[in-house]
């Protein structure tokens, strides 16, 4: 896992940016502290940070082949496949890691690369004989890459910090990019990269960039066939698929250790690697101070983690370590993340996950973690309720009648939150061949896909990579994620009980209890002496006449949000962001536009 970072001008030589190139690239240094590497031509500067997984001597970049120069971020599962393949046609290898795989299979197979690659990444291959860039991302977009093109400058990087650092572009919100901010975040657009001329390259798509033009083209999306599998075949279809990609994710020259919640799915993972490790799995668990007795069971988060984990452990003979953080290192840790994440995020659940990577960092690079379970399995309430469901809008953006209420009277005729949200979930179902759009479950898994998992993802490579660790995600697996798609909701929900097909896939080796456990998210802050604290911080931002707030919210109901006891029961995104989390939201989104010095043009 490493950051990656292009500038290329088509026009004038850049020999004298190498200087800001380098503090652009320094601005990365937390997501490889192994190495750094620079190619710096007239036209192009390429720069690597690197955190050594696979072969820790003779993996750094940028890479060179020919004309091709390479640099990378990520891991592909199938490298030594590919490897022999090449090797059969003739290509010889100095090394064993997979950049050198990859780089020598792009010259092989040119664009038709990302149809063989499996694995987490976002590359870039340079070709100095034609002075053009190829970009690539993976299927789900584990791995980030942002860009701009601007001026005859084209800049990519794995972060949006580094863009901004260059002076290019400034750092600018239109009313497009704000409404997106208040009515999606913390999600976002297809391809947007949250600030005025910055893009995302979205997952499962690559771009090739020559003389200021941009081709993008996607490369892979599920697709519907015909589908006559049992239950029970579709059972050992989906055993199959899902332990050929964990024991493949396993591959690494360090040790690696697992994510355990005592839920299904990070369980399924620590239970398949400890029953395939050859010596003791050492598995990880995060709760906050003051939950065990500040927890109230909801629809959404039923139970808390510790009896189920020490299930598992016990039954595993795993080294489990349990960390608790306070609440005064959630609430100091929103700062960090928010500069991790570029934009507003997640609030507690971000903070957590930060203070809980530096934890394990200690230890270990690389873990294995159950992000992208619910979204293909249809573990979500929204896939079952149909009070959620039904709605022809993302379902977990709740409360948008809140949020428009939220915005001052001069920002409410220029941002309509309901068109917003509307208009973005009609261009992502748009997507779908025609007949997949009257299918309610084959939508709510392609919008699944599209912007919650890709949160989530955004989610846990910022905050993993900010305390330079890797985060692998067995789920997010093509042939897993291509099988579901066909697979019919009935497998998935049945007798009332989630993720059904998958709690039956691997009976055999869960303890009933938490083979029989409902669904629980990551776990959230239930300590009222959070609410209180980011109260607080607002209030403490408030006392700046100056700040955004002012300019964009309706005042009177911030300070109703601020001097209300009541907790609202809906969530305001997802499962886990009520009313806590958004008084956070609001402080990180006027901490953010004060740090990175943004201009908002209203």
């Amino acid at each position: 896992m490493c950051a990656i970072l292009g500038w290329i001008n088509s026009k004038e030589k850049i020999n004298d940016k190498q200087e800001v190139f380098k503090d652009m690239l320094d601005l990365m240094s937390y997501r490889g502290k192994d190495n750094t590497g620079y190619y710096f031509l007239d036209n192009i500067l390429l720069g690597h940070k690197r955190l050594a997984i696979i072969d820790l001597e003779n993996g750094n970049q940028p890479m060179h082949y020919n004309e091709y120069t390479i640099v990378y971020n990520g891991e592909i599962y199938n490298a030594s496949n590919l490897r022999e393949t090449l090797e059969n046609n003739g290509y010889t290898f100095d090394t064993t890691c997979d950049t050198e795989v990859v780089l020598k299979a792009y010259v092989y197979y040119k664009e038709k690369v990302m149809e063989k690659l499996e694995g987490i990444y976002a590359f870039a291959i340079y070709n100095e004989k034609e002075k053009s860039i190829f970009l690539g991302r993976d299927r789900f977009g584990v791995k980030p890459l942002y860009y701009t093109l601007h001026n005859n400058n084209f800049i990519f990087s794995s972060s949006i910090k580094s863009i901004l650092k260059s002076g290019v572009i400034k750092p600018e919100l239109g009313l497009k990019e704000l409404g997106e901010i208040i009515s999606l975040g913390p999600s976002k657009r297809l391809g947007s990269g949250v600030f005025k001329n910055i893009c995302e390259l979205r997952p499962a798509h690559y771009m090739i960039v020559k003389k200021n033009k941009i081709k993008i083209k996607r490369y892979w999306n599920v697709k519907t066939k015909e589908f006559n599998d049992t239950f029970l075949e579709s059972t050992k279809r989906v055993r199959e698929y899902l332990e050929d990609s964990i024991k493949r994710q396993m591959v690494s020259d360090v040790d690696i250790a697992t994510l355990l919640s005592g839920g299904l799915d990070s369980s399924i993972i620590s239970a398949v690697v400890a029953l395939n490790k050859r010596d003791q799995l050492t598995t990880y668990s995060i709760d906050y101070e003051g939950n065990d007795k500040f927890f109230k069971g909801n629809d959404f988060q039923v139970s808390l983690d510790e009896d189920f984990i020490n299930i598992m452990s016990r039954k595993f003979n795993t080294n489990h370590n349990m960390k608790v953080i306070t609440q005064e290192d959630v609430v100091n840790y929103l700062e960090k993340t928010l500069y991790l994440r570029d934009y507003p995020g997640m609030i507690d659940i971000d903070s957590s996950l930060l203070w809980f990577s530096e934890e394990i960092s200690n230890d270990y690079k690389v873990i294995l973690s159950g992000e992208v379970a619910d979204e293909i399995f249809g573990g979500y309430p929204w896939f079952y309720k149909d009070k959620l469901n039904d709605r022809s809008e993302f379902p977990w953006i709740n409360n948008i009648d809140y949020r428009q209420n939220l915005l001052n009277k001069n920002i409410t005729k220029k941002i309509n939150i309901h068109k917003i949200v509307k208009s973005e979930y009609k261009k992502t179902i748009k997507e779908l061949p025609k007949k997949d759009r009257k299918d309610k479950y084959k939508k709510l898994f392609y919008i699944n896909m599209t912007h919650f998992m890709t949160t989530l993802l955004d989610r846990k490579d910022r905050m993993t990579m900010g305390a330079t660790i890797e985060a692998r995600v067995p789920f997010a697996d093509t042939k897993l994620i291509e099988y579901l798609w066909n697979v019919p909701f009935s497998y998935k929900y049945r007798n009332n009980t989630e993720k059904y097909i998958l709690r039956e896939a691997f009976k055999d080796i869960l303890p009933k209890e938490v083979l029989t456990r409902k669904k629980n998210p990551y776990p959230k802050t239930h300590n009222p002496i959070f609410l209180d604290m980011v109260k607080k911080l607002l209030k403490s931002r408030l006392e700046n006449k100056e700040s955004i707030i002012y300019k964009i919210f309706n005042i009177d109901e911030i300070n109703k949000l601020l001097s209300d006891d009541h907790d609202y029961d809906i969530p305001w995104f997802g499962q886990l962001m009520t009313k806590p989390q958004l008084i956070a939201y609001l402080y990180q989104f006027d901490l953010w536009i004060e740090k990175y010095n943004i201009k908002i043009n209203i």
